[in-house]
């Protein structure tokens, strides 16, 4: 995960300091773990990074959650309320901003919690995976203990939150230690940032009742197996196997920058041509002098201004940087188009479109089906959390969540289609007006195929139906 987050950052630095200070030897020799004499405090660093890594998470989340699935439940109440909780905590934020960290970190945690002073209604919060102790059993989530470093904290002391999540409680705790040891536990008063929790805190001093039996932590795994901890319930990241691609990324465009760094043309001149500025001053040359007195140089020599200036491979590195871009959005699991590869400029059709998309697309639907189940669950608790602790009128039940295609058709290929469905007779108006607007309830497509019906004079009543009998 350390590796993955420097990717993930895009920080040089950052991606120095994980490689320099890496126990592999072979990964000590990639292009950000060289310590060579150009890279040397008194020298500006040219190496280049391409922020590809932080593109494919950015994908990800785009492909998941850009459009917001389909949350719903049984009772209108609970579905208002439902509908409330997730405008007002900006859930779709939420959720693109945990996509995006689970393609980078192979998984990331989902949590309910409440603040009354903050706010009087529960919170669907992101917690990072490498601040996180899971705890599973047959695969799934019994419990989980986050952990986080508090402000204060200096090389010698170390200040650590712990929030363990069993089912039904919430333990606190706060330990004061080492850079590489937890420590002993103190009150939770001795902090400031625990200092509030301690009003709200049961009989025993250290856990809070949340009220509801599921679990108020849900961990959400952005793929799975695990390909370097085979039965491993936690996820795999879509940089696993990428990382030569990334440094392959990173050196082609690194030595690209240095061609056109060493093309500048540059001018060779002997020295009679410079201007000796006096003992101790140098010498230069003027390259906007006109006229020059004779010079001091032998008439055979043939020694003058010489241009040098070499050539810029600029179409060898593109094709290879284009070339590596291309198989590593296909090693992480998407199509190349989605990164602007594969396009000539022309355009195409929507059948053409879905084609190349094609292998997005899946990766969204299994994405999405990992996803699915922890948000549901998330959402299930989110509604207890507010009827227990919020005292809500409402029914809490599980919500369906589900998915929309990814895809969204052009009118122009949805009207083709309408079309060529209305010449074979095979459609009615009420389906024409789904397809068209499948946002709509029945109220609406009922009034609007009457609306259709009369314009077009197809709503006269059948003539056979008043006769008498």
């Amino acid at each position: 995960m350390r590796i993955d987050d420097a990717w993930y950052s895009g920080d040089r630095k950052r991606l120095a300091r994980v490689y320099r200070n890496h126990p592999g030897l072979s990964e000590r020799r990639r292009l950000w773990g060289r310590r060579s004499f150009e890279q040397r405090l008194d020298r500006r660093d040219h190496r280049l990074h391409i922020p590809l890594p932080g593109d494919i998470a950015a994908t990800s989340a785009d492909l998941l959650f850009a459009d917001m699935p389909a949350i719903t439940v049984e009772d209108t109440a609970t579905q208002d309320r439902l509908e409330q909780l997730l405008d007002e905590g900006r859930v779709q934020q939420v959720l693109l901003s945990a996509a995006e960290q689970a393609a980078a970190l192979s998984g990331v945690f989902l949590r309910v919690t409440w603040d009354r002073e903050l706010t009087d209604r529960p919170l669907l919060t992101v917690c990072q995976p490498d601040g996180a102790i899971p705890e599973f059993r047959f695969g799934m989530l019994r419990a989980v203990t986050f952990w986080r470093e508090l402000p204060g904290s200096t090389e010698a002391t170390v200040w650590r939150h712990l929030e363990r999540h069993e089912s039904g409680r919430i333990v606190h705790a706060l330990y004061v230690g080492t850079r590489d040891s937890i420590g002993r536990t103190v009150p939770l008063t001795e902090h400031p940032e625990t200092a509030e929790l301690v009003d709200s805190l049961d009989e025993d001093g250290v856990s809070i009742t949340t009220g509801i039996r599921d679990l108020t932590a849900a961990y959400v795994p952005n793929m799975l197996p695990n390909r370097l901890h085979r039965g491993s319930p936690v996820g795999r990241s879509d940089y696993a196997g990428v990382h030569d691609l990334f440094d392959a990324l990173d050196t082609t465009w690194t030595s690209w920058m240095r061609d056109i760094r060493l093309a500048r043309a540059r001018l060779i001149v002997p020295d009679g041509y410079l201007r000796d500025h006096g003992p101790g001053n140098g010498s230069s040359f003027d390259d906007d002098r006109e006229v020059w007195h004779s010079l001091k140089m032998p008439p055979n020599e043939g020694s003058g201004i010489t241009l040098n200036q070499f050539e810029i491979r600029v179409e060898e590195h593109r094709a290879t940087a284009e070339a590596i871009m291309r198989q590593a959005a296909q090693t992480a699991g998407y199509s190349p188009q989605s990164f602007g590869l594969d396009g000539d400029g022309q355009p195409v059709t929507a059948t053409e479109v879905d084609s190349k998309d094609q292998r997005s697309m899946v990766t969204r639907k299994k994405k999405a089906g990992y996803a699915r189940h922890p948000l549901a669950d998330m959402l299930h608790v989110l509604l207890q959390i507010d009827a227990v602790q919020f005292g809500s009128r409402i029914t809490p039940e599980r919500p369906r969540v589900e998915f929309g295609d990814g895809v969204a058709e052009s009118e122009q290929a949805t009207a083709t289609t309408l079309d060529l469905l209305n010449r074979a007779g095979a459609v009615s108006t009420a389906t024409k007006v789904k397809i068209l607007h499948p946002e709509w309830d029945d109220t609406a497509i009922h009034a609007e195929v009457s609306a259709i019906l009369t314009e077009t004079g197809a709503a006269a009543p059948d003539p056979v139906g008043t006769f008498p009998a």
